[in-house]
């Protein structure tokens, strides 16, 4: 029983840790613009993209190229899980203020 207990809690341990060990990029929504407009992430591995909105008002993150369309409510965040990317330009917008919410995440 021991035994199973622990294989039981590697297993679920594993992609905690894994999940842990990823880079993490910040992307912050101000004034309804994304800072940076530009980001750039290593090729060939997955990533965690966390997005902050400052702004009082929802924003929705979607990136058509990234496959991802996210709603994030004003005054808080959301981590994304990404990749891996091959390398490459992949633009995104805030699609509730898409004129001025812009930007590229470069894989390199």
């Amino acid at each position: 029983m021991k035994i199973a207990k622990s294989i039981l809690s590697l297993i679920l341990a594993l992609p905690i840790s894994a999940f842990a060990q990823l880079p993490h990029f910040t992307l912050t929504i101000k004034n309804h613009r994304f800072e940076p407009s530009e980001i750039t992430v290593p090729a060939g591995r997955r990533i965690r993209l966390v997005i902050e909105n400052k702004d009082p008002t929802p924003e929705e993150f979607e990136s058509h190229s990234l496959r991802v369309e996210k709603v994030i409510p004003g005054g808080s965040k959301v981590t994304l899980t990404i990749g891996p990317l091959s390398p490459g330009a992949y633009e995104f917008v805030g699609e509730f203020h898409e004129s001025s919410a812009r930007g590229t995440l470069r894989a390199k």
